[in-house]
């Protein structure tokens, strides 16, 4: 299904095939399309128009192009780092923090601001489109901005200047938790921040297990470049043990 390819810059890492290409091109339009419908779920009108303005915005005033976000990776290397990581990441993050919402409130019996939290999930890394940009051979960098101010600085202040609430803006201050500049206060900031670790932290031990079997199969060093093809090096592994995992380096 993949294989690995000497880069311009003398690395290696997984193509993909067309057959995956396909099915990354299929899952982009899928995942844009359940974004649409989580936007929906925010009951106050208001407050749904204005995180689908500031999530869909390319007119931010600010240095530089962004990205689009299937296009933007959620990180330039720990977890979501490829192409359409960022949108993989929202969508999953605000399904987590719905998920979380119903064990709150149906098994601890507690009550949740579900629009608050739901908007802080869709939002918490929409400014990452403005602090990566692709580089020769693949991986991504960080532009002049990114590597004067970071996507939660950016965000604030847009959101601040687009006068969210401020509830919101905590839930987006406080999604790093005790590694951000404010531990959440809210229990719907506690609710986004559990949501964003966990997606995070699957999506790198995902990477790094593929990388990781990789390497011990074939000795080389590899970067993997999407979630489908970890699952498929994982997938193979576990069905064919090392063999199946040298067979996708041959494909």
């Amino acid at each position: 299904m993949v294989r690995v390819e000497l880069n311009p810059l003398g690395g290696k890492r997984y193509r993909e095939n067309e057959a995956i290409k396909g099915e990354m091109s299929l899952n982009m339009e899928r995942l844009k399309a359940e974004l649409e419908e989580l936007l929906e779920l925010i009951g106050d009108e208001e407050l749904r128009l204005r995180v689908r303005e500031l999530l869909m915005d390319g007119d931010i005033p600010l240095e530089g192009e962004a990205l689009p976000l299937d296009e933007t990776p959620a990180g330039a290397r720990v977890h979501h780092a490829y192409r359409g990581g960022l949108l993989q990441h929202t969508v999953s993050v605000a399904r987590l923090t719905l998920t979380l919402c119903d064990l709150i409130e149906e098994l601890y019996g507690g009550e949740v601001d579900r629009d608050l939290a739901l908007a802080g999930a869709l939002l918490h890394d929409v400014m990452k489109r403005y602090v990566y940009t692709p580089k020769p051979g693949g991986g991504y960098l960080s532009p002049p901005l990114g590597e004067r101010l970071d996507h939660l600085t950016l965000l604030v202040a847009e959101a601040y200047r687009r006068g969210l609430p401020l509830e919101l803006l905590h839930i987006i201050a406080a999604h790093h938790g005790d590694r951000g500049p404010i531990e959440p206060k809210t229990l719907e900031a506690l609710i986004v921040y559990i949501a964003d670790l966990a997606d995070s932290e699957m999506s790198k031990r995902i990477l790094r297990a593929a990388e990781y079997l990789v390497r011990m199969a074939t000795g080389q060093e590899v970067r993997i470049t999407s979630s489908q093809e970890a699952l498929e090096i994982i997938k193979a592994k576990a069905k064919e043990g090392w063999e199946g995992v040298r067979r996708l380096r041959e494909t």
